[in-house]
C-alpha cells in the first residue's frame, strides 16, 4: 500500500506534516509506504532533523503550492506542479492507493472531483464529521459542509454513504439512520427535510430510523444523522467551539476531550473514486499521523469498493 500525502498543506506545512509522517509510520506494516508530495529538499532536512531515516518514505518532488486563500478551480488549472495537483495525478493513476492534504480544501475537492472523478451514480461527493457519542462509541454526521444546497435525492445518497462508512470503519452492522430536524414527528421540519423524509424511509438499502433533533447528536439513536451541509457545518463548528471553550477555561473532561480534532486527523470525501482525506488547516502532527492512519484504514477496509458495489446494486434494481 502506499499513502499519499500532501506535505506542502496546512498551516505549518511542511514541518507538522512530515513530523506526523514519522510518526506514523512507526505504527504502519512494511509493506506500506508513505510517499510524501511536495518540496523534497524541506522534507530531507526535517527527517535528518528528527534522526529519521530519509529510506523508510518515498518523495513526489513539487515546486508550486496551493494557497488557502487561492480560488480553488483557477488554482487547480493554473498550478499544475502544485502538491495536490501531482497527488491527485498519482492517485488517478493508481500510483498511490490514498491522498491526503491539510490545504486548500475547496482546491482538494476540486481536485478530487476533476482527477479521479466521482463513482458512477454519485450527485454530489460529500464530507463526515465524527460525532464521539456518549457512551462510548462514534457516528457521522453528513453533509459536514460540502453542499449547503441540497437537493432530497442527494440527502437520501449520503444516507447511503454514510452507512457504508460507519460500518466499515467503525464496525457497526445496519448502522441506525436518521435525518435531523425540528422535530421527532415525521411531519415537521422544512420543505427540504419534508421531501426528504419519504426517500429514505422507503430506502431498503439504509436502516432508518425517523427524525432526530439537535439534543440527539451525541447520544444514541441514531449512528448516521443526515442533513444539508449549511446545516452540518454549522452543528459541527459550534460542537468544535464547546471543547475549545472547555480548554480556554482550563477544564478536563475526557468525553468533551473526544472533540479534539487532533483525534480523528481528517475526513474522507466520499462518492469519489479513491480514498481522499481532508485535514484541518491548522492540522499538527498528531492530526497528521491519525489522518495517515485512518487513510490507510479507509484502503484496508475497502470504503470506497463498497460505495461502487452498493450503487452499482442499487441502479440494478432500478433497471
Amino acid at each position: 500500500m502506499k499513502i499519499g500525502i500532501d506535505i506542502m498543506g496546512g498551516d505549518f506545512a511542511p514541518r507538522e506534516a512530515v513530523l506526523g509522517a514519522i510518526e506514523a509510520q512507526k505504527l504502519i506494516p512494511a509493506d506500506c509506504q508513505i510517499v510524501m508530495v511536495g518540496d523534497e529538499a524541506q522534507a530531507r532536512i526535517l527527517l535528518t532533523e528528527f534522526q529519521c531515516d530519509a529510506s523508510l518514505f518515498e518523495f513526489v518532488h513539487t515546486t508550486e503550492v496551493i494557497e488557502m486563500g487561492e480560488h480553488p478551480t483557477k488554482a487547480i488549472a493554473s498550478k499544475k506542479n502544485s502538491s495536490i495537483n501531482v497527488g491527485f495525478a498519482m492517485l488517478a493513476q493508481q500510483q498511490i492507493d490514498v491522498f491526503m492534504s491539510a490545504g486548500n480544501t475547496g482546491a482538494v475537492m476540486v481536485g478530487a472531483v476533476f482527477s479521479v472523478k466521482q463513482i458512477e451514480g454519485v450527485t454530489r461527493p460529500t464530507i463526515i464529521s465524527v460525532l464521539p457519542k456518549l457512551k462510548g462509541g462514534f457516528g457521522v454526521l453528513v453533509d459536514a459542509g460540502t453542499n449547503a444546497d441540497c437537493k432530497p435525492e442527494m440527502m437520501n445518497q449520503f444516507a447511503i454513504l454514510g452507512s457504508i462508512f460507519c460500518e466499515a470503519i467503525y464496525n457497526i452492522p445496519k448502522p441506525k439512520v436518521a435525518l435531523m430536524s425540528v422535530g421527532e414527528e415525521k411531519e415537521k421540519g422544512n420543505a427540504l427535510t419534508l421531501a426528504t423524509y419519504p426517500l429514505l424511509e422507503q430506502n431498503p438499502h439504509i436502516n432508518f430510523i425517523g427524525n432526530v433533533e439537535g439534543y440527539n447528536l451525541f447520544d444514541e439513536k441514531a449512528d448516521v444523522i443526515v442533513c444539508d451541509g449549511f446545516t452540518g457545518n454549522i452543528m459541527m463548528k459550534v460542537a468544535q467551539s464547546i471543547y475549545k471553550i472547555m480548554r480556554k477555561m482550563g477544564n478536563s473532561n475526557a468525553y468533551f476531550d473526544r472533540f479534539n480534532y487532533e483525534i480523528y486527523g481528517g475526513t474522507p470525501v466520499l462518492g469519489v473514486n479513491a480514498p481522499v482525506l481532508i485535514g484541518h488547516g491548522i492540522s499538527n502532527a498528531e492530526a497528521f499521523k491519525n489522518m495517515i492512519l485512518l487513510g490507510k484504514a479507509m484502503v484496508e477496509k475497502e470504503v470506497t469498493e463498497k460505495i461502487k458495489k452498493e450503487l452499482l446494486t442499487i441502479q440494478s434494481n432500478q433497471n
